[in-house]
């Protein structure tokens, strides 16, 4: 009986040794595969990110793979790399991008126009909603980092801002632009966002270096980057950015303008304030019944109406721009104004630098509104942003912008 045991004690201890033996194998193939990971994402994103600190997002992954056509080349306008995270099965999902993009006078690095829509037209599960502009699920506003003079962030980006001053290389742009991204599809962890923060950092750091572009990046704010709000409130009690809008409401038939808000915290500092403004379903349909007939296909649940507002300063401001109707896209100069296709500007000075004040309006909601309704808007708008900031030389678009509708 006590050789039996002792033979059966042998026979789980060696089988325990082998699979110690077996797990260490795994380890070692793990940490090759790692280390592997980790060179190809430090290659493809021209070693601008560490590629330990990508491995690390959502929630850690041994195995990783970089877009076989997409590559960081500094010496273009826009480049990107991706990083895609492969699963035993082979397969593969989105993990991590960077995108850098280098501000110049034929290439906005800030779009505004109809073609930034905010809200997705179909829930998660591909099913349509029955409320579009209740939640800006597609693009939300984004919230300063910090005071806002080191960038802004997402709910699954930030964004880093350097600006190449005096001593830089002749070759050095004014402006550039570095976007950490997380790209896969489960919510993004505060401590992601972080990691993503501190990537896009230390990428600007690296390539503002590498490029003679002398600049000095704040350090980044304590903590985890708060969640990006993404729900609209009711207009009439708007705050912030959009508190502008709720006094422009007391003195003014509402109509068929906005009840929905979506506003940011207010800074000087924030070369990026922003606003997004939209119409409930029920004001939609209780706006299209008085809609003159040719109007009231506008009116459909299938099309959000919304308008955003942004101001853009300094060197944000020199590289605003839109797309043409014909494709192309048009840098704005500072000190202009005017309004095309969806699309309202007006320039000023603040804090002696050069100010743009914006007003993009989706499509359809466009026609609705009219011409006059939106210049007027749109005044509101600048004269409360530039009295705020102690604005000078304001310049609005021609009257004859406003036509007649």
């Amino acid at each position: 009986m006590r050789t039996g045991w002792i033979r059966l004690w042998r026979g789980v201890a060696w089988g325990g040794i082998g699979l110690s033996l077996y797990a260490g194998w795994l380890t070692v193939d793990d940490v090759r595969d790692r280390s592997a990971s980790e060179h190809a994402i430090a290659e493809a994103c021209d070693r601008l990110v560490s590629g330990a600190a990508v491995m690390d997002l959502h929630g850690g992954t041994v195995r990783a793979k970089a877009g076989d056509g997409d590559r960081i080349d500094a010496r273009e306008p826009q480049s990107s790399c991706t990083v895609y995270q492969a699963t035993g099965s082979g397969r593969t999902r989105g993990l991590f991008s960077l995108a850098v993009r280098i501000g110049g006078k034929r290439e906005p690095l800030n779009r505004i126009g109809a073609g930034l829509e905010p809200f997705a037209l179909r829930n998660p599960d591909r099913t349509y909603k029955t409320d579009l502009t209740a939640v800006a699920d597609r693009r939300p506003e984004p919230r300063s980092l910090g005071d806002g003079t080191l960038g802004w962030y997402g709910n699954w980006y930030t964004t880093v801002r350097a600006e190449c001053g005096p001593g830089s290389s002749p070759t050095a742009p004014p402006l550039l632009h570095i976007t950490a991204s997380a790209d896969y599809d489960d919510d993004v962890s505060g401590a992601d966002r972080a990691r993503l923060a501190r990537i896009a950092r230390s990428a600007a750091e690296t390539l503002t270096h590498r490029i003679g572009c002398r600049t000095r990046l704040p350090a980044l704010p304590g903590g985890e980057p708060a969640p990006v709000p993404t729900v609209l409130r009711p207009a009439r009690s708007a705050g912030g950015s959009c508190a502008w809008f709720a006094g422009y409401l007391r003195g003014s038939d509402h109509g068929p303008l906005p009840d929905r808000a979506l506003s940011v915290p207010v800074r000087d500092t924030y070369p990026l304030e922003s606003c997004l403004l939209a119409v409930s379903p029920g004001q939609a349909r209780r706006t299209a019944g008085g809609l003159p007939e040719d109007k009231r296909d506008y009116a459909t649940e299938d099309t959000p109406w919304w308008l955003r507002t942004v101001t853009y300063t300094g060197a944000e401001a020199r590289a605003t721009g839109y797309e043409s109707l014909g494709g192309e896209d048009i840098v704005i100069k500072p000190g202009t104004a005017g309004q095309t296709n969806n699309v309202w500007w007006a320039s000023s000075v603040c804090g002696g630098k050069p100010a743009l004040h914006t007003l993009s309006s989706s499509y359809s909601y466009d026609n609705v509104l009219g011409s006059r309704a939106v210049s007027a808007l749109f005044r509101a708008y600048v004269d409360d942003v530039a009295g705020r900031r102690g604005c000078t030389h304001v310049t609005f678009p021609d009257a004859k912008d406003s036509g007649d509708r």
